[in-house]
């Protein structure tokens, strides 16, 4: 699995920030230097926190790797500051008060499991993020979410459903397709402060 080092995870959050500042304000974020690592494919989630209360204040990004990890860090930062249809989109008095976190994904693969009641073996807490498929329905949840919210791997499994509009239970049905993906995350500790990479 490709990792990526603090100095590219640093350059993701800042470019994220910079994006979110300049739709928020109507600017032009201008030109950015990229390492050629964001030039290839890779799945991307930009989150958006209440500082310093961390509460979500915007989520969006693209769980398959459709096109390049800047466009994606872009399009996906855009997105969480002015279309998650949970929030409203973010004020430009809020700038001070948000902190940015980029997830840098792998690509998701099936849960694999010989019967639906091994998938809570098969998960791994604070390693796996969560996507599941049915009903012409879909969810999507980061491995950090179940860490954060203290979520076991049934939990993980109840919410994941949840998220996606379906029953609780749906993952039980046997008609659930369940796949997992691994993340790298890198947040900023203070609005426009230091950037770490996030400890599972």
């Amino acid at each position: 699995m490709r990792t990526f080092s603090l100095e590219e995870g640093t350059i993701a959050v800042k470019v994220a920030r910079r994006v979110v500042e300049s739709t928020v304000l109507g600017t032009d974020p201008g030109e950015m230097d990229i390492p050629e690592t964001f030039k290839e494919p890779g799945g991307v989630f930009t989150t958006i926190n209440t500082y310093p209360s961390r509460d979500l204040r915007g989520c969006i990004g693209y769980s398959e790797p459709v096109m390049p990890i800047i466009l994606a860090i872009i399009r996906s930062a855009k997105a969480a500051a002015t279309q998650d249809p949970r929030f409203s989109p973010l004020r430009e008095e809020e700038l001070d008060r948000i902190v940015v976190e980029v997830s840098l994904l792998t690509p998701p693969v099936p849960l694999e499991a010989s019967a639906p009641d091994e998938y809570p073996r098969k998960i791994k807490i604070g390693k796996h993020g969560l996507i599941v498929h049915m009903d012409g329905k879909g969810g999507l949840l980061l491995p950090q979410v179940p860490v954060e919210l203290g979520w076991n791997s049934h939990e993980f499994l109840k919410n994941i459903c949840l998220k996606a509009g379906l029953p609780p239970d749906c993952w039980r049905t046997g008609r659930a397709k369940l796949f997992t993906f691994t993340a790298e995350v890198f947040e900023e500790i203070t609005p426009r402060g230091r950037i770490v990479k996030k400890d599972a």
